[in-house]
């Protein structure tokens, strides 16, 4: 595995994504401490999203939903405001007010 510094991996990062394209894993050091890796992503074709989402709800990270999605929020376009209000002119009249 190769290994560089966090002031190499700053500096040289195109090259070493680049690196990862056809080669293994750069481990990222911090005086000679291990801080982080970077990887190339698996390309696999199916990802396994349902059996993610089980361990996280298990880990107690994400909650399943109670029920399903509100439609009517993803179709309906938001209402329009009725009078044109100019944002700076609401701000300012905010501040004359003390708000």
């Amino acid at each position: 595995m190769k290994k560089a510094s966090i002031t190499e991996a700053k500096n040289n990062l195109s090259s070493l994504i680049d690196g990862l394209k056809g080669g293994g894993p750069v481990l990222i050091v911090d005086r000679g401490r291990p801080v982080a890796r970077l990887e190339p992503v698996s390309t696999g074709d199916h990802v396994d999203d349902e059996g993610r989402l089980a361990r996280l709800i298990r880990e107690g990270v994400v909650r399943p939903a109670r029920s399903a999605p509100i439609r009517a929020l993803f179709t309906h376009e938001p209402p329009r405001p009725k009078t044109t209000v100019s944002v700076v002119d609401a701000v300012l009249a905010e501040r004359r007010e003390g708000r």
